[in-house]
């Protein structure tokens, strides 16, 4: 990843308030040059707002957004250095694969021969070489979306924002395609802004998240830090599975009632009598409700100080024969004390 002096996009004080909506409400946020960065959050929380101000689509209540060091204010979507990867992928029907792809060259004034190689060199880069002719029905839904970012990628812009891009396609072909964002990202070395809900996007191919609720960010960190040490207990829910204990089941646990957020993988269940080693903590209770997974096994185990905790267990050995007679046994469960992230 390329680093340059100054951030690609600079949020200052950055609020956006429809009517007394407050959609951006006060964001501050340096996104580097040349890095995978992901808003994400719930519809509603403010990240694709914030992608619409620096795209221009948008203009800031108040605050300053720049671009690579330069004031935005005013400028409209045309004169911003950036482009933008939508769901609905946009492509004219009328047109040719290459044909939309060279497009943006094409109002640009760039002559026929060199938008022709440029646009099969990007097909080339999303892994579409010789599809130049078809029309975009006559692709499937992974094809179009590549051409969508074919033709964002071929204007070569410092900054590309991608708006949900992998939303309407099915699972497996998303997970397929996030690897191979990434990837993309990577070679042509641009600053990429992915907008998504999904925290398993978010996971799999940013070097930093931000996760926003109400119109303001509550961590930004890299994947794992969000992931191992949430900053709040929305973070925590929303980012993964966690469990969060407050209260008297919390005191019944640590001896302190201040809440914490223990993950369910970090979680391993053992008999009733297990000895509990001084750097783990231990609950005692019973499996309420069991669900088989295939790769792994979800059991909520209600607790005897009270509350309940989700545990995931790897399916190494056994199965769905195992998990169901597994309903109603008393255990103990146990964590490292470090996996204890107190919240709140």
């Amino acid at each position: 990843m390329s680093q340059g002096t100054l951030p690609a996009v600079a949020f200052s004080h950055v609020s956006r308030h429809f009517g007394d909506v407050r959609a951006v409400d006060d964001v501050s946020l340096d996104i580097r040059d040349g890095e995978f960065f992901t808003m994400l959050g719930p519809s509603g929380s403010g990240k694709t707002t914030c992608l619409r101000l620096i795209a221009g689509f948008e203009q800031p209540t108040s605050g300053s957004i720049q671009l690579h060091g330069a004031e935005a204010a005013g400028l409209p979507p045309y004169e911003r250095d950036v482009n933008t990867v939508f769901q609905d992928y946009a492509l004219f029907p009328h047109m040719t694969v290459g044909e939309n792809v060279a497009y943006g060259l094409m109002i640009k004034k760039v002559p026929r021969a060199e938008r022709e190689k440029r646009a099969e060199a990007m097909l080339e880069l999303v892994r579409l070489p010789g599809l130049a002719r078809r029309r975009p029905a006559q692709l499937s839904g992974g094809q179009r979306q590549r051409v969508a970012l074919a033709r964002a990628l071929v204007n070569q812009p410092r900054v590309l924002l991608l708006d949900e891009p992998l939303g309407a396609l099915d699972l497996k072909l998303r997970q397929q395609m996030q690897i191979e964002l990434k990837a993309i990202q990577q070679q042509v070395g641009i600053t990429f802004v992915y907008v998504t809900h999904d925290q398993e996007e978010a996971l799999t191919m940013s070097d930093r998240i931000a996760v926003f609720n109400h119109g303001t960010i509550e961590q930004l960190g890299a994947p794992s830090e969000v992931y191992e040490h949430p900053a709040s207990a929305f973070v925590a829910g929303f980012v993964g599975i966690s469990n969060i204990v407050r209260g008297a089941a919390a005191a019944a646990i640590t001896g302190d009632e201040h809440a914490f957020a223990i993950r369910p993988e970090k979680i391993r269940m053992a008999e009733p009598g297990a000895p509990v080693p001084g750097d783990m903590f231990a609950a005692a209770g019973h499996i309420r409700d069991v669900v088989y997974l295939g790769m792994h096994t979800r059991y909520q185990v209600e607790l005897d100080g009270g509350g309940e905790l989700t545990v995931v267990a790897q399916n190494l050995d056994g199965g769905a024969v195992d998990a169901r007679a597994a309903y109603g046994r008393p255990v103990r469960l146990l964590w490292p004390r470090q996996h204890t992230q107190r919240i709140g």
